[in-house]
């Protein structure tokens, strides 16, 4: 077993609460590892991959999250089967993920209702409203807005720390990228275009006499859609399953992360924390690389 700890500082910290707890349950570090760090984030990174030896099947994932959140770290075990995995395909979550807003959310402040359509989308994220339901009515908000305003936001989105990084280490690596996105198409094409991705699925907006209408054009990328496109792509690939990571932070992620070979949980809600495999929470995006070995 083996676990991989990253934190958010050029020197790792003391990690008193993870070593209790390898301690209480009688395991073991055989080995110690320093991680490389990629260039652009060695003022701000490192990462240990610790070999551990005792009854590791006394650890859980929980108990790791929990006493890395109290260290201030990201750790995350893995046994080295999961880690020899050749991850072919990646999809991403969009908003809140690879970038650091919710475009809708965004779209509701230019239309005047940004408080109203914030706090439905926070609850939607968290799982306490239905995804369908409370996305057409965040959208019925923006009936009327200005086409041209989405064009605007789309070209001044916030990247997530680490996205730059990691694309271009997937790049390299031959895995083919992907956003399957509850967001719009307007703005999964600027993401795909910067970050250089090859494709995005996301919600087309319903766009008359350069207004927007307040709907989308069918099929809405749900959860349920996520999922489908997600063993979708991976057929088309000819490739397992377990050979895919999904990366997401909401509620209507949590199915796809349960279908990839890896789910990463990206600063998530509590709900998507409590369920998914593993979790980043401290440190950027580049901390996907880790999980895959």
């Amino acid at each position: 077993m083996q676990l991989t700890i990253l934190a958010k500082s050029a020197a790792m910290p003391p990690l008193g609460s993870l070593k209790r707890l390898l301690e209480d349950r009688g395991v073991t570090i055989h080995e110690s590892t320093n991680l490389p760090v990629p260039t652009s984030l060695k003022e701000c990174r490192s990462g240990l991959r610790l070999t551990l030896r005792g009854n590791t099947a006394h650890l859980s994932q929980r108990e790791v999250f929990s006493c890395g959140l109290e260290d201030g770290v990201d750790a995350n075990l893995q046994t080295a089967e999961e880690r020899a995995v050749d991850i072919k395909l990646a999809v991403f979550d969009m908003d809140s993920t690879l970038i650091q807003c919710e475009v809708i959310d965004e779209l509701a402040k230019q239309a005047g209702v940004g408080d109203r359509v914030v706090e439905i989308t926070e609850r939607a994220m968290r799982g306490e409203l239905d995804f369908n339901q409370s996305f057409s009515e965040r959208l019925g908000l923006l009936e009327g807005l200005d086409a041209r305003v989405a064009s605007e936001i789309a070209s001044s989105l916030p990247f997530s720390d680490g996205a730059h990084e990691l694309m271009l280490t997937l790049r390299a690596r031959g895995v083919r990228t992907v956003i399957l996105s509850g967001g719009f198409d307007v703005f999964a094409e600027t993401v795909v275009s910067v970050l250089k991705m090859n494709d995005y699925v996301a919600n087309t907006l319903e766009i008359v006499d350069n207004k927007l209408t307040g709907r989308v054009i069918p099929p809405i990328v749900n959860a349920d859609e996520k999922r489908a496109r997600l063993i979708s792509i991976a057929s088309n690939m000819s490739i397992d399953l377990s050979q895919t990571m999904a990366v997401g932070d909401g509620a209507n992620d949590l199915k796809m992360l349960e279908t990839a070979g890896i789910g990463v949980a990206f600063r998530a809600k509590p709900v998507v924390r409590e369920q998914a495999r593993y979790q980043l929470s401290h440190v950027g995006l580049d901390g996907a690389l880790y999980l895959m070995g």
